[in-house]
């Protein structure tokens, strides 16, 4: 039997391979980058997930991120039920797209408006749409290896699952629709400068993971999103941080309150869903009251601030309101992450790590990696061999070398003690 899931899992995927591209609804999940047969889960306990065969694994992708909380908490299955008991969907507005609206402005300075969107690609969309009505500028500049969502113009350079399909760009991608995509290298501000000597007056917006989290876990350099907020307010070019990934994650405010910045505009997803699809942007009032229909710039969505995401949401981030639940998953990531060096070294494996808040990487690598270049030089074949081994001892990587790994209030020191035995055992035989 191929390697990854059991039997169980192995006739579901072939099942979905007749009727889904692919056998699967996003690319990473087809395993195409370590080999094998995909896990199909049936439910989440905490910070375990528990596949069709039975297995029981410490799950470290917590679904990308969304469920800080852990799978099914009490207080968020409780107000769904409760919720889905009114109505799953009105196409019309309600109390808690309000009461969640008002949260996110409250605890993130940078946002005075909000708008709710079904998707975080939904939500950089609209922030580009709006940053280029705002600035009367047409090109955006975005980074290698940042992901931004797959709308035509944000999929150049992408990385994440573009890059571990081996797909430079995407097919169906007309030149027009991305002629005005700019890309420079993460941290690298001269690379920014360059860019804006070269396109006078003619970039709107430069977009960034303040922390990229979709070329496995690079942090910013010292001054570089400093550059970067200095760079778009000399040059009258708006910077968009794109917390779709870390918004609620690394700390109250996300990334912009941990390194003291303030965006023009910022995209959020995954934890303000609670575990439902969901998006969001938002900014200073004057830029956000262009949209429509305060102003001229159009967006819509049926599902745009659907009750139950709304209701999902809003009771996680009330769990979120005091910073020393941030301190608790970073120290937990740094201790997942020591064990896990700990390990590499007592192998005599070459392990790179990084941690920011409740999310970690790592890289099979001899250098250090603040780039897409050069974290395209990591050992895939290593990382692969590692995730199988790793998976067959009970715990749930990222299926790519280019994600980061995240945690939840859910994982405690049994889960620290449990990831360092398997990673023992495993990195013995690499």
């Amino acid at each position: 039997m191929s390697r990854g899931g059991g039997t169980s899992s192995r006739v579901l995927y072939e099942r979905g391979l007749r009727v889904i591209p692919g056998g699967v609804n996003s690319p990473v999940r087809a395993f195409r980058a370590v080999g094998g047969v995909p896990v199909v889960f049936e439910r989440g306990e905490g910070a375990y997930l528990i596949d069709v065969d039975g297995r029981r694994l410490l799950d470290l992708v917590m679904s990308w991120g969304a469920m800080i909380l852990g799978h099914a908490h009490p207080a968020i299955v409780s107000e769904v039920e409760a919720a889905v008991r009114g109505g799953t969907s009105f196409g019309a507005p309600c109390p808690d797209e309000v009461k969640l609206a008002e949260h996110i402005c409250k605890v993130v300075p940078s946002v005075e408006r909000v708008r709710m969107v079904s998707s975080g690609t939904e939500a950089v969309m609209s922030a580009i749409r709006l940053s280029r009505a705002y600035t009367h500028r047409s090109k955006i500049l975005k980074f290698k290896g940042c992901y931004h969502g797959h709308a035509d113009s944000m999929l150049v350079r992408a990385g994440s699952g573009v890059a571990t399909l081996s797909l430079p760009d995407s097919p169906g991608v007309p030149p027009g629709a991305a002629e005005d995509t700019l890309v420079a290298q993460f941290n690298n501000l001269d690379a920014v400068a360059d860019l804006f000597d070269e396109n006078q007056d003619n970039i709107a917006a430069v977009i960034v993971e303040p922390v990229a989290g979709n070329m496995g876990l690079i942090t910013p350099n010292h001054g570089f999103l400093e550059g970067l907020q200095s760079l778009t307010s000399e040059r009258g070019a708006l910077l968009i941080f794109d917390e779709v990934m870390t918004g609620f994650r690394v700390g109250p405010s996300g990334a912009q309150g941990l390194y003291g910045i303030t965006p023009d505009l910022t995209t959020f997803g995954k934890v303000i869903g609670g575990g439902f699809p969901v998006g969001a942007f938002g900014g200073r009032a004057e830029i956000m009251d262009q949209m429509a229909p305060a102003g001229p710039v159009y967006q819509a969505g049926t599902l745009s601030g659907n009750p139950i995401a709304m209701r999902a949401g809003l009771t996680t981030l009330e769990h979120l309101t005091d910073p020393a639940v941030y301190e608790a998953l970073e120290s937990r990531s740094y201790a997942l992450v020591d064990a896990l060096a700990n390990e590499a070294k007592n192998a005599g494996v070459a392990l790179q790590t990084s941690v920011v808040g409740g999310m970690f990487g790592f890289y099979f690598a001899e250098h250090t990696v603040n780039s897409w270049e050069e974290a395209e030089t990591c050992d895939r074949e290593r990382f692969a061999s590692f995730f199988h081994g790793m998976l067959e001892a009970g715990v749930y990587l990222p299926p790519s070398p280019f994600e980061a790994c995240f945690i939840s209030t859910a994982h405690g020191d049994s889960e620290v003690e449990y990831f360092q035995i398997a990673a023992g055992s495993v990195m013995k035989t690499l």
